[in-house]
């Protein structure tokens, strides 16, 4: 009896894969994904610091107001010191509820990543239509914004329907980011022989759950990216590797966190001409290309 699968992609051994390199020759891809997010006040889904008393939940929702308003803003300082790109994946009423905010990343020419309208839902509570709906709304709001459409989306709560790769593709979407299967970016079957490309998006370095979940300090964190880092410059010697950090403003954007932070990224930086510093968008493009070696 075999195992019930989902049916997008079958096993591959990383080993018995094709070598490539990333452009310039670079073995190891690094993308940071900056998560602009809003949340409704008294209902709805939230991350938490501490135990609410009931909604309305006054002390997360003002925590992770924070993010936007300030922790968002020394981020943003923080990348432009140190010449980072970033892939903002943004819910889309970030734009109305927060006016300015998205703006000053795509002023830097960052990546604007779809991301449902905002965390206090999940897709996989939705039906196909009202999916379906999301993100045609979703879309649309952030090609008026960005003057182009997104080409990747990552789903509010990295949560998925049964058709949710199916509706991207279908939406026109190149690649998603929900999946933390691998260290190199996969083909995703779609139904009527379509694809999508899923960029590897992580868990482990990702602040939500290390430190909300898993009560990781603002140095353990850091330390966390630079073993990460370290280690797999080393691994991608013998493989193309894609390495993401998630970050959330209102989690890592607090001064005793983003003090730590800082020197993680400049530990990065500071090894720019060893890797490629990017976005989840462009390691998508190079990895869909017919050669990517080229």
């Amino acid at each position: 009896m075999s195992t019930p699968r989902h049916g997008r992609y079958g096993y591959s051994a990383l080993p018995d894969r094709p070598v490539y390199d990333w452009p310039g020759g670079k073995r190891l891809a690094v993308y940071l994904g900056l998560n602009l997010e809003t949340f409704d006040f008294g209902s709805g889904r939230g991350a938490q610091l501490a135990p609410g008393g009931g909604d309305p939940d006054v002390l997360n929702y003002a925590w992770r107001d924070w993010g936007n308003r300030v922790g968002a803003w020394r981020l943003l300082e923080t990348l432009d010191a140190l010449c980072l790109p970033t892939s903002v994946i943004a819910n889309s009423r970030v734009f109305t509820d927060c006016p300015g905010l998205v703006e000053a990343f795509l002023a830097r020419g960052d990546e604007l990543v779809g991301h449902g309208r905002t965390n206090a839902e999940r897709q996989a509570d939705l039906t196909e239509d009202d999916e379906r709906a999301l993100i045609a709304e979703v879309t649309a709001e952030l090609t008026a914004r960005a003057g182009h459409p997104p080409a990747g989306w990552l789903g509010p709560w990295i949560s998925q329907s049964d058709v949710t790769p199916d509706l991207l593709a279908e939406a026109g979407y190149s690649y998603l980011l929900d999946w933390s299967h691998d260290d190199q970016p996969t083909w995703f079957a779609t139904r009527g022989g379509g694809r999508v490309l899923s960029v590897p998006y992580p868990q482990e370095l990702n602040d939500i759950p290390a430190v909300v979940a898993r009560q990781v300090s603002g140095p353990e964190f850091a330390d966390m990216v630079v073993a990460t880092f370290d280690e797999m410059l080393e691994q991608s010697r013998s493989a193309p590797l894609v390495m993401g950090i998630a970050l959330h403003p209102y989690v890592v954007g607090q001064p005793h966190r983003l003090r730590p932070l800082r020197a993680a990224l400049q530990h990065v930086a500071a090894h720019r001409d060893d890797v490629w510093l990017t976005t989840a968008g462009a390691i998508a493009r190079h990895a869909a290309s017919p050669d990517p070696g080229t």
